[in-house]
């Protein structure tokens, strides 16, 4: 039998985070269940499929409704604070390792355009959108930002820095800043590497024409890594939304998949 796409330990998470369906005092069709228009939902993440082929035999509602979940969902703020309590669960677990962090950033074309996208120096020019992400030590996702593809990596520097949310655990205060930050020659700035002193972090930051890429490629090797996860859910590999609202809650959805499975001990 196939492992379902929303597990029940999944669901227990995610279920206390959806907003109650409004009421319908005048009757009409019955709502497709949460659960099974977010199975819907990741399956289209997971598969690449556009919606109007969500294959009806799922039971999960057409194409159109599971979108509308999806951006309702995005609207209300579910899948920021879905990705918050895994952190949250995570740290009193002790599964998040503060003593290094790693900033990189990855660029998928934008077939659609739209929102945060820019001309991809890399992709001879056509439209691209660019993902800037933070990692702990051992690649758990902590925060993302997106940008068009033409965005230098170190602008967004201080923004992703300060997109960690404050994360509670077991015991202390809640934390937000790690040890060190690794980086690799793209963030080799003055502004950079002030943003971190300011916030008490000590930056590990290659520098330009000085350093290899190798030493530090020791450490940075586990965002790789977390790209590579990322790129799995196949509807990531390439951005067909238009809207941003919609490409920026998949990847927060696959941000908060790759925590449940740290929590789960699968890495």
């Amino acid at each position: 039998m196939a492992t379902p796409l929303v597990s029940d330990p999944l669901w227990s998470i995610i279920e206390p985070l959806l907003p109650r369906p409004a009421a319908k005092p005048k009757g009409g069709r019955p709502a497709v269940p949460a659960r099974a228009a977010l199975t819907g939902i990741l399956f289209v993440l997971r598969t690449g499929i556009p919606w109007e082929m969500l294959p009806a035999e799922m039971g999960c509602g057409s194409g159109v409704t599971c979108w509308r979940r999806l951006r309702d969902w995005q609207a209300a703020g579910v899948w920021d604070r879905l990705h918050r309590e895994l952190l949250h669960r995570l740290r009193d677990a002790e599964r998040i390792d503060w003593s290094r962090a790693c900033m990189d950033s990855s660029s998928i074309a934008a077939k659609k355009g739209g929102d945060a996208t820019g001309p991809n120096p890399t992709d001879r020019g056509r439209p691209g959108t660019k993902r800037h992400l933070v990692t702990d030590r051992r690649g758990v996702p902590l925060a993302f930002v997106l940008t068009g593809a033409n965005v230098h990596d170190s602008l967004p520097f201080e923004q992703l820095l300060d997109a960690v949310p404050p994360i509670a655990g077991r015991r202390g205060r809640p934390r937000r800043r790690p040890d060190k930050l690794h980086a690799d020659k793209a963030y080799d700035h003055r502004r950079c590497r002030r943003a971190c002193h300011k916030r008490r972090i000590k930056p590990r930051i290659a520098r330009r024409g000085i350093e290899t890429s190798q030493k530090l490629g020791r450490h940075r090797w586990v965002i790789e890594r977390t790209f590579a996860w990322i790129s799995r859910f196949r509807r990531l590999v390439t951005r067909y939304e238009r809207r941003l609202d919609i490409h920026h809650a998949f990847t927060s959805i696959t941000c908060s998949l790759i925590c449940f499975n740290a929590l789960q001990g699968r890495f």
